[in-house]
């Protein structure tokens, strides 16, 4: 009969979101935390509606929970409840990442860094060129950050559904940074997506299981908006391959996969909740065999 002293407790951490069972990221922490023989097991928490998120976070707090991602919808919604903010999560007021410390909850953007580490290598594409964000929440404003301090761009177009929250957030990033125009267009202003050597999909448009039109793709087919002098960088990685990056590879153009950006920001958080880098062939070899991919 096995020794109950034996085992020890670990440190839970979680992905907190609406409706992300399909989310890969309890995959990346816990085979990077089997692989290093660290003491955390991370999960899974589908909060329905926004209220709840601070009650979630309070009872967080009792529970003694390390720390959380956070993802779609509430990566802003959790900043009214951190008691404090790192530099980037305050600039883009939007949290991903957060640490308990005995109570004590503090935000991190590491979206920001996951977004600037698989567009570097393309630095000399972008710099001086327009790019094209769609989307204005919490991954948008992390991609507009991550342009403006990393990058050159002559203009970034935001291309949104809610005009007058675009309107806003260009008004939020303007006043700091002056020096990088900022415009607002419809979704369907194919014209101005043509003209763009960056285009971002920071939106949940073409994940599996959301139905948002356009054969579940942020640009309809034929549209003549994507050709073989772009970058399509689509955020979201559940398909590995999404229905724009299909697009976008038909007509020639690079493409970065939301997969990319995924690991480079959990390797991020993985490091502020444990103090320890992640084990990056380790977690991207496993992603490979759980995707069927082997190349």
């Amino acid at each position: 009969m096995p020794d109950c002293m034996t085992y020890s407790a670990k440190k839970i951490l979680g992905l907190i979101g609406r409706n992300i069972s399909y989310s890969y990221s309890p995959c990346i922490h816990n085979t990077a935390a089997e692989a290093l023989d660290l003491p955390y097991y991370y999960t899974i928490f589908n909060i329905p509606s926004p209220d709840l998120v601070p009650s979630a976070l309070e009872g967080a707090k009792a529970l003694g929970i390390a720390g959380f991602n956070v993802t779609i919808p509430y990566k802003q919604t959790v900043v009214a409840c951190m008691d404090r903010l790192s530099p980037e999560a305050e600039a883009v007021c939007a949290v991903n990442t957060i640490v308990n410390d005995n109570g004590t909850l503090t935000g991190y953007n590491t979206d920001i860094a996951g977004i600037v580490a698989p567009l570097e290598p393309h630095k000399p594409l972008i710099d001086g060129q327009p790019a094209g964000i769609f989307g204005n929440g919490g991954a948008a404003m992390a991609a507009i950050e991550a342009l403006t301090t990393h990058f050159s761009p002559s203009l970034i177009s935001l291309f949104v559904r809610n005009r007058e929250k675009g309107d806003e957030l260009c008004r939020q990033f303007q006043d700091r940074t002056p020096l990088i125009q900022l415009s607002i267009h419809s979704l369907d202003d194919y014209t101005a997506l043509a003209k763009c050597r960056l285009i971002i999909n920071a939106t949940p448009i073409g994940t599996t299981g959301v139905d948002s039109g356009y054969n579940n793709c942020i640009i309809p087919h034929g549209t003549g908006a994507i050709h073989s002098s772009q970058i399509i960088f689509d955020m979201v990685y559940n398909p590995l391959e999404t229905r724009l990056l299909q697009m976008a590879r038909e007509a020639g153009a690079v493409t970065i996969p939301g997969i990319d950006m995924l690991v480079s920001q959990a390797s991020r958080s993985f490091e502020i909740w444990t103090g320890k880098p992640m084990p990056l062939s380790t977690v991207k070899a496993k992603l490979q065999k759980l995707l069927g991919n082997t190349g």
